[in-house]
């Protein structure tokens, strides 16, 4: 079970450092809505990505296991391919951030300051089906499906996995309902940083990520 937690550990960081929900979870924050829309949120997300997980790992009992090797060799080509496209995907995220010659926050993501309880959950839930999501899920369900995990060590991982991708949305959420006032200031920086950085960090570790996967895939062949 320690494998499999290192196989996914890295790919649950990269999904915890995504930017528009920890950008979507500050815009919340800083809203006249929080208290109503906050905690449904972090449900939604909460729920989101253990669901994905549940599915792709459901998926993934598709790869033959009846030959070992073949199986292995099976579930290696298959995370090769998703680092590729992870790579593939960190470079058009950064070509399109340099693109955008005036700085802010997108139409459709300010729309969340205004969101209640429901369309703060279900929005929650809609952003883990974005291809990052999709990929760094579909990556750690392939991972579990090679590493030979009884049904209770595999809903542990899911829990550590889980736990981890939604750690940066949790820990803002709850320190601003525990301590409103002195968490107004920190969360005002944390917009404008991620504003202006946001493209380049998230191109980054998606291509470290990226490699970690493929790396991943290369043992298993």
């Amino acid at each position: 079970m320690l494998a499999a937690v290192g196989h996914v550990l890295p790919l649950a960081v990269a999904f915890a450092l995504s930017s528009i929900p920890i950008m979507a979870t500050i815009l919340i924050l800083l809203s006249k809505n929080r208290n109503r829309a906050a905690i449904p949120f972090l449900i939604g997300w909460i729920v989101g990505i253990a669901l994905v997980l549940v599915l792709l790992i459901a998926l993934a009992q598709a790869v033959p296991g009846t030959v070992p090797k073949t199986s292995q060799v099976l579930l290696g080509s298959f995370l090769i391919v998703i680092g590729v496209a992870l790579i593939a995907l960190s470079v058009v995220n950064w070509a399109r951030g340099r693109r955008k010659q005036t700085a802010g926050i997108p139409r459709w993501l300010r729309a969340v300051s205004s969101f209640g309880p429901l369309s703060s959950f279900g929005f929650a839930l809609l952003l883990n089906v974005r291809p990052k999501a999709i990929l760094l899920s579909a990556a750690a369900g392939l991972s579990l499906r090679g590493d030979g995990l009884t049904p209770g060590e595999t809903v542990g991982v899911i829990v550590i996995y889980t736990l981890v991708s939604a750690s940066t949305v949790a820990i803002p959420i709850i320190a601003r309902l525990v301590a409103p006032t002195r968490t107004e200031l920190p969360l005002v920086h944390a917009r404008r940083w991620l504003e202006d950085n946001s493209s380049v960090v998230s191109a980054l570790i998606l291509v470290l990520v990226g490699f970690v996967v493929i790396a991943d895939g290369l043992t298993r062949l």
